[in-house]
């Protein structure tokens, strides 16, 4: 005799008793060689010895009943179904109204059966953490949630920082606050389908449900990119562009609208790329520059780099120096007890056999070191080709010394015809 329970608790879902029709209340009878659909009797049609086409009375059989401990004494299978169905029905927590729908436990016994052999049973703990380490997996794996799928999700205010940065969105329901299309609905509410419908009405209600469809299409494809792409951790989203040279951030900036029509791994791959061919294009400029100074060999290129510093360190220091000499009033500021300086000495001074007479007695004047004056010489030279003329303030703003000393270098030039005046 096997006792098993293959239906629910409520007698009408079970099959009708073929003998009588009436509904089976167990313990009640299963032929084990009728099928393949079950032949079920009630207790009074099987001690009647009820037979029916295929059937005999002396067929063997089943009992089915629930009546038998599962998981402990004194509870049976049917009050396990039972326990089941009442904490679906009222909610977990719920235990006086658990316990009344249950009507043969106390509220104490259904809580604590429940906690030992549905939530802190051993045999289905290690089935759930498996399952929420697949879970765990998954989410981790999109990146679109900004918080651990074990931890309580943040619920910012309405209208705080942490909500505008998240986009209105709420983790604990995984929904915007606000919609695209947010009233897609609206054109929906008031359609109602019924008989009297003309043909042209009817098709004109089904392309409005259609259209619906198409929006909530459009709806969810955008935050299908958004959970793709992590667009919900936004300050994830801004340091990981701040890690990219300036110029790969620009193209970022405008491949984004991109990020639609391709993957997330695909659209990295493409930025990863572009930043990759940066990096080759600067390395070959660096390697161009050096076969443009003769350099041949990589040995050769620590001895130039070498150099080029000291040669940027002694330009500093000239810089240094005509900073130091534009502090220096003129002659017509001195008062008259005050001695003129002298003019500046030029022997021996880098740059100054590139200079003619004239320019030697301007530095020696205006008390500027040969170099210096070269480099704003030129500065000023490629200014006025680009302006096609200068004016003094263009030149004051250009070259930051004394005033004075830039307007008698302005003049000077327009002078001997280099530069003209805008």
């Amino acid at each position: 005799m096997d006792r098993l329970a293959s239906f629910g608790n409520d007698p009408f879902d079970k099959p009708p008793c073929r003998g009588c029709s009436s509904y089976l209340i167990e313990p009640y009878i299963k032929c084990a060689e009728c099928g393949p659909s079950p032949f079920l009797l009630c207790l009074q049609c099987f001690t009647r010895g009820f037979e029916y086409k295929k059937h005999e009375s002396d067929h063997k059989y089943e009992i089915m009943t629930s009546d038998f401990p599962v998981l402990e004494p004194g509870w049976t299978a049917q009050e396990e179904m039972a326990l089941l169905e009442a904490v679906m029905d009222c909610g977990f927590g719920n235990w006086q109204d658990v316990a009344y729908q249950m009507r043969t436990k106390t509220k104490e016994e259904c809580e604590n059966h429940y906690m030992k052999n549905f939530i802190n049973n051993p045999l289905f703990s290690s089935t759930l953490l498996s399952l929420r380490k697949t879970k765990d997996s998954r989410f981790a794996a999109e990146g679109a949630i900004p918080f651990k799928p074990t931890d309580d999700p943040p619920r910012p205010t309405f209208d705080s920082v942490l909500s505008r940065d998240m986009a209105g969105y709420m983790p604990a329901r995984a929904d915007f606050m606000e919609e695209f299309d947010n009233y897609a609905e609206w054109d929906l509410k008031d359609i109602d389908f019924v008989d009297d419908d003309s043909d042209i009405l009817h098709a004109l209600k089904l392309a409005v449900v259609d259209i619906y469809h198409s929006r909530l299409k459009e709806r969810q494809r955008r935050k299908k990119i958004i959970r793709d792409h992590g667009l919900i951790n936004l300050r994830k989203f801004q340091m990981l562009e701040r890690c990219y040279p300036k110029e790969v951030q620009e193209l970022y900036d405008v491949m984004r609208r991109f990020a639609r029509v391709v993957g997330p791994t695909e659209h990295d791959k493409f930025i990863e790329s572009h930043a990759l061919e940066f990096e080759l294009r600067k390395e070959i400029r660096r390697l161009q520059d050096y076969r443009k100074a003769g350099i041949k060999s990589f040995c050769s290129t620590k001895v130039y780099e070498r150099m080029k510093r000291m040669r940027e360190d002694e330009r500093r220091k000239r810089t240094m120096l005509c900073d130091v000499l534009q502090y220096i009033q003129d002659d017509s500021k001195l008062p008259a007890s005050v001695r003129s300086a002298p003019p500046l000495n030029l022997t021996g001074l880098p740059g100054t056999e590139k200079l003619n007479e004239r320019e030697k007695e301007l530095c020696q004047v205006v008390r500027l070191v040969p170099g210096a004056y070269l480099e704003y010489k030129q500065a000023l030279l490629n200014e006025c080709r680009r302006q096609g003329g200068l004016r003094l303030a263009q030149a004051r703003a250009l070259i930051k010394i004394d005033v004075n000393k830039t307007r008698k270098i302005y003049d000077f030039l327009i002078k001997e015809g280099y530069i003209t005046k805008a």
